[in-house]
Protein backbone atom coordinates (compact mmCIF):
# COMPACT_ATOMS: atom_id res chain seq x y z
CA UNK A 1 0.00 0.00 0.00
CA UNK A 2 2.93 2.30 -1.44
CA UNK A 3 1.81 3.02 -4.65
CA UNK A 4 1.73 6.90 -4.49
CA UNK A 5 0.04 9.37 -2.82
CA UNK A 6 -3.79 9.65 -4.03
CA UNK A 7 -4.70 12.64 -1.18
CA UNK A 8 -2.42 15.43 -0.31
CA UNK A 9 -3.25 18.10 2.35
CA UNK A 10 -1.14 20.85 2.33
CA UNK A 11 -0.92 23.56 5.13
CA UNK A 12 -4.55 23.71 5.33
CA UNK A 13 -6.16 26.05 7.82
CA UNK A 14 -9.78 27.30 8.37
CA UNK A 15 -11.15 30.24 10.45
CA UNK A 16 -15.18 30.29 11.04
CA UNK A 17 -16.55 34.00 11.10
CA UNK A 18 -19.62 34.55 13.09
CA UNK A 19 -21.18 37.39 15.21
CA UNK A 20 -19.23 36.40 18.03
CA UNK A 21 -15.48 36.67 16.39
CA UNK A 22 -13.89 34.79 14.52
CA UNK A 23 -12.97 30.86 15.30
CA UNK A 24 -9.87 29.44 14.24
CA UNK A 25 -10.84 25.87 13.49
CA UNK A 26 -7.66 23.98 11.92
CA UNK A 27 -4.25 24.87 11.65
CA UNK A 28 -1.74 24.11 9.07
CA UNK A 29 -2.34 20.97 8.56
CA UNK A 30 -0.34 18.00 6.40
CA UNK A 31 -1.55 15.13 5.53
CA UNK A 32 -0.46 12.58 2.72
CA UNK A 33 -2.66 9.66 2.16
CA UNK A 34 -1.40 6.64 -0.40
CA UNK A 35 -4.10 4.09 -2.22
CA UNK A 36 -5.14 1.35 -0.31
CA UNK A 37 -4.58 3.13 2.81
CA UNK A 38 -7.14 2.78 5.86
CA UNK A 39 -6.80 6.08 7.68
CA UNK A 40 -8.45 7.20 10.41
CA UNK A 41 -8.98 10.66 12.21
CA UNK A 42 -9.60 10.92 15.79
CA UNK A 43 -9.11 14.18 18.23
CA UNK A 44 -11.46 15.90 20.83
CA UNK A 45 -14.99 17.49 19.91
CA UNK A 46 -14.75 20.33 17.99
CA UNK A 47 -11.07 19.54 16.77
CA UNK A 48 -12.04 19.94 13.01
CA UNK A 49 -12.14 16.70 12.22
CA UNK A 50 -15.55 16.81 10.15
CA UNK A 51 -14.32 19.73 8.55
CA UNK A 52 -11.67 18.74 7.15
CA UNK A 53 -13.49 15.93 5.53
CA UNK A 54 -15.87 18.59 4.04
CA UNK A 55 -12.75 20.48 2.72
CA UNK A 56 -11.32 17.15 1.62
CA UNK A 57 -14.74 16.70 -0.10
CA UNK A 58 -15.01 19.99 -2.03
CA UNK A 59 -17.88 20.86 0.07
CA UNK A 60 -15.95 23.50 1.89
CA UNK A 61 -13.72 25.78 -0.25
CA UNK A 62 -13.75 28.30 2.01
CA UNK A 63 -9.89 27.79 3.47
CA UNK A 64 -6.10 28.36 3.35
CA UNK A 65 -3.68 25.62 2.29
CA UNK A 66 -4.40 23.03 -0.56
CA UNK A 67 -6.01 19.34 -0.99
CA UNK A 68 -4.63 17.46 -4.09
CA UNK A 69 -6.45 14.48 -4.83
CA UNK A 70 -4.35 12.53 -7.72
CA UNK A 71 -1.92 16.08 -7.66
CA UNK A 72 -5.11 17.76 -9.21
CA UNK A 73 -6.55 20.82 -7.04
CA UNK A 74 -10.19 20.00 -5.27
CA UNK A 75 -12.31 22.68 -6.10
CA UNK A 76 -15.49 21.57 -5.26
CA UNK A 77 -17.60 18.13 -4.90
CA UNK A 78 -17.05 15.20 -7.22
CA UNK A 79 -17.88 11.23 -7.92
CA UNK A 80 -14.09 11.33 -7.15
CA UNK A 81 -14.50 11.43 -3.60
CA UNK A 82 -17.40 9.67 -2.32
CA UNK A 83 -18.90 11.15 1.10
CA UNK A 84 -20.77 8.83 3.85
CA UNK A 85 -22.27 10.98 6.06
CA UNK A 86 -23.46 9.46 10.12
CA UNK A 87 -27.19 9.62 8.68
CA UNK A 88 -27.62 7.31 5.48
CA UNK A 89 -29.51 9.80 3.45
CA UNK A 90 -30.97 7.26 1.10
CA UNK A 91 -34.03 8.31 -1.29
CA UNK A 92 -36.83 6.90 0.61
CA UNK A 93 -38.74 6.57 -2.18
CA UNK A 94 -36.60 4.26 -3.99
CA UNK A 95 -35.38 1.22 -3.34
CA UNK A 96 -32.18 -0.47 -2.73
CA UNK A 97 -31.00 -1.18 -6.21
CA UNK A 98 -32.18 1.95 -7.11
CA UNK A 99 -30.57 4.39 -4.08
CA UNK A 100 -27.80 2.45 -5.26
CA UNK A 101 -27.56 3.67 -8.87
CA UNK A 102 -29.21 6.80 -8.18
CA UNK A 103 -29.13 8.86 -11.33
CA UNK A 104 -27.77 6.20 -13.42
CA UNK A 105 -30.03 3.93 -15.17
CA UNK A 106 -29.92 0.12 -14.24
CA UNK A 107 -31.39 -0.46 -18.13
CA UNK A 108 -27.52 0.06 -18.88
CA UNK A 109 -26.29 -3.55 -18.87
CA UNK A 110 -23.25 -2.20 -17.17
CA UNK A 111 -24.43 -0.19 -14.44
CA UNK A 112 -26.97 -3.03 -13.60
CA UNK A 113 -23.94 -5.23 -13.35
CA UNK A 114 -22.28 -3.03 -11.09
CA UNK A 115 -25.23 -2.62 -9.02
CA UNK A 116 -25.53 -6.37 -8.53
CA UNK A 117 -21.65 -6.44 -7.84
CA UNK A 118 -22.09 -4.38 -5.01
CA UNK A 119 -25.51 -5.78 -3.06
CA UNK A 120 -23.50 -8.76 -2.95
CA UNK A 121 -20.52 -6.90 -1.31
CA UNK A 122 -22.28 -5.39 0.85
CA UNK A 123 -24.24 -8.49 1.79
CA UNK A 124 -27.78 -6.99 0.82
CA UNK A 125 -28.73 -10.04 -1.58
CA UNK A 126 -32.30 -10.12 -1.09
CA UNK A 127 -33.27 -6.49 -0.11
CA UNK A 128 -32.90 -5.38 -3.65
CA UNK A 129 -36.55 -4.14 -3.77
CA UNK A 130 -37.06 -3.22 -0.09
CA UNK A 131 -37.02 0.63 0.47
CA UNK A 132 -35.36 2.82 3.10
CA UNK A 133 -38.21 1.81 5.45
CA UNK A 134 -37.89 -1.42 5.91
CA UNK A 135 -34.13 -1.71 6.44
CA UNK A 136 -32.09 -1.38 9.30
CA UNK A 137 -29.75 1.73 10.54
CA UNK A 138 -27.01 -0.66 9.33
CA UNK A 139 -28.27 -2.19 6.52
CA UNK A 140 -29.27 1.24 5.19
CA UNK A 141 -25.39 3.13 5.69
CA UNK A 142 -24.45 -0.86 3.76
CA UNK A 143 -26.82 0.70 0.74
CA UNK A 144 -24.94 4.58 1.45
CA UNK A 145 -21.79 3.02 0.73
CA UNK A 146 -22.49 0.95 -2.12
CA UNK A 147 -23.64 4.16 -4.16
CA UNK A 148 -20.58 5.83 -3.05
CA UNK A 149 -18.55 3.03 -4.82
CA UNK A 150 -20.68 2.60 -7.57
CA UNK A 151 -19.06 6.17 -9.08
CA UNK A 152 -15.29 4.19 -7.98
CA UNK A 153 -14.22 6.85 -6.85
CA UNK A 154 -10.36 7.45 -5.66
CA UNK A 155 -10.94 7.99 -1.74
CA UNK A 156 -14.02 6.91 0.13
CA UNK A 157 -14.49 9.46 3.11
CA UNK A 158 -16.67 8.60 6.46
CA UNK A 159 -18.47 10.90 8.85
CA UNK A 160 -18.92 9.29 12.06
CA UNK A 161 -20.71 6.86 9.67
CA UNK A 162 -21.66 4.07 12.58
CA UNK A 163 -21.70 6.47 15.14
CA UNK A 164 -26.10 6.29 15.19
CA UNK A 165 -25.96 2.59 15.69
CA UNK A 166 -26.27 0.38 18.97
CA UNK A 167 -22.90 -1.14 19.77
CA UNK A 168 -24.05 -4.57 18.53
CA UNK A 169 -25.09 -3.66 15.30
CA UNK A 170 -21.81 -0.98 14.75
CA UNK A 171 -19.53 -3.95 15.90
CA UNK A 172 -21.02 -5.83 12.72
CA UNK A 173 -20.68 -2.69 10.32
CA UNK A 174 -17.10 -2.31 11.46
CA UNK A 175 -16.22 -6.03 10.61
CA UNK A 176 -18.81 -5.14 6.91
CA UNK A 177 -16.78 -1.96 5.92
CA UNK A 178 -13.63 -3.63 6.73
CA UNK A 179 -14.43 -6.69 4.33
CA UNK A 180 -15.48 -4.30 2.05
CA UNK A 181 -12.08 -2.21 1.83
CA UNK A 182 -10.28 -5.29 1.59
CA UNK A 183 -11.95 -6.45 -1.03
CA UNK A 184 -12.41 -3.12 -3.21
CA UNK A 185 -9.23 -1.39 -1.61
CA UNK A 186 -10.24 1.73 -1.91
CA UNK A 187 -9.07 4.66 -0.24
CA UNK A 188 -10.94 5.55 3.02
CA UNK A 189 -10.37 8.30 5.35
CA UNK A 190 -12.52 7.58 8.51
CA UNK A 191 -13.54 10.04 11.43
CA UNK A 192 -14.52 8.73 14.61
CA UNK A 193 -14.41 9.54 18.11
CA UNK A 194 -14.35 5.51 19.00
CA UNK A 195 -11.22 4.38 19.73
CA UNK A 196 -11.34 0.70 19.48
CA UNK A 197 -12.87 1.42 16.25
CA UNK A 198 -10.06 3.10 15.39
CA UNK A 199 -7.47 0.12 15.77
CA UNK A 200 -9.88 -2.03 14.47
CA UNK A 201 -10.06 -0.92 11.08
CA UNK A 202 -7.24 1.53 9.84
CA UNK A 203 -3.91 0.89 8.44
CA UNK A 204 -2.93 3.97 10.70
CA UNK A 205 -4.44 6.60 13.29
CA UNK A 206 -4.26 10.28 13.09
CA UNK A 207 -4.79 11.97 16.37
CA UNK A 208 -5.61 15.31 16.60
CA UNK A 209 -5.29 18.40 19.52
CA UNK A 210 -7.64 20.24 20.72
CA UNK A 211 -9.00 23.64 18.92
CA UNK A 212 -7.36 24.80 16.40
CA UNK A 213 -7.17 21.32 15.10
CA UNK A 214 -3.36 20.24 14.54
CA UNK A 215 -2.05 17.07 14.08
CA UNK A 216 -0.30 15.60 17.13
CA UNK A 217 0.72 12.12 15.95
CA UNK A 218 0.25 9.54 13.10
CA UNK A 219 -0.08 6.36 14.85
CA UNK A 220 0.69 2.81 12.40
CA UNK A 221 -1.37 0.15 13.11
CA UNK A 222 0.69 -2.48 11.84
CA UNK A 223 -1.60 -5.31 13.25
CA UNK A 224 -2.54 -8.37 10.36
CA UNK A 225 -5.85 -8.38 9.19
CA UNK A 226 -8.69 -10.02 10.81
CA UNK A 227 -7.70 -8.49 13.93
CA UNK A 228 -8.75 -9.47 17.66
CA UNK A 229 -10.13 -6.53 19.85
CA UNK A 230 -9.04 -8.64 23.02
CA UNK A 231 -5.52 -9.43 22.08
CA UNK A 232 -2.23 -7.92 23.66
CA UNK A 233 -0.69 -6.22 21.11
CA UNK A 234 -4.18 -4.61 20.02
CA UNK A 235 -4.71 -3.63 23.84
CA UNK A 236 -1.32 -1.97 23.75
CA UNK A 237 -1.81 0.03 20.48
CA UNK A 238 -5.04 1.16 21.74
CA UNK A 239 -3.41 2.68 24.62
CA UNK A 240 -0.70 4.02 22.79
CA UNK A 241 -3.65 5.92 20.92
CA UNK A 242 -5.56 7.28 24.00
CA UNK A 243 -2.23 8.24 25.56
CA UNK A 244 -1.91 10.82 22.57
CA UNK A 245 -5.50 11.57 22.53
CA UNK A 246 -4.70 12.41 26.12
CA UNK A 247 -1.34 14.45 26.10
CA UNK A 248 -1.53 17.61 24.57
CA UNK A 249 0.95 19.48 23.33
CA UNK A 250 0.33 22.37 21.86
CA UNK A 251 4.24 23.30 20.85
CA UNK A 252 4.89 20.07 18.30
CA UNK A 253 2.95 17.89 16.19
CA UNK A 254 4.88 14.62 15.53
CA UNK A 255 4.77 11.22 13.91
CA UNK A 256 5.44 7.47 15.37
Amino acid sequence: MTAGPVLAINCVSKTFHGEQGATHVLDTLDLTVHDGDFTTIIGPSGCGKSTLLKIIAGLDQDFQGEVLLKGKAVTKPSQEKGFIFQEHRLFPWLNVENNIAADLSLRDPDVRRRVDDLIRLVKLGGFEKAYPRQLSGGMSQRVAIARALLRKPEVLLLDEPFGALDAFTRGHMQEALLDIWQTNRTSMVLVTHDIDEAVFLSTRVVVMDARPGRIKAIVPIDLPYPRKRTGRSFTELRTLVLEKLEHHDEQEAYSI
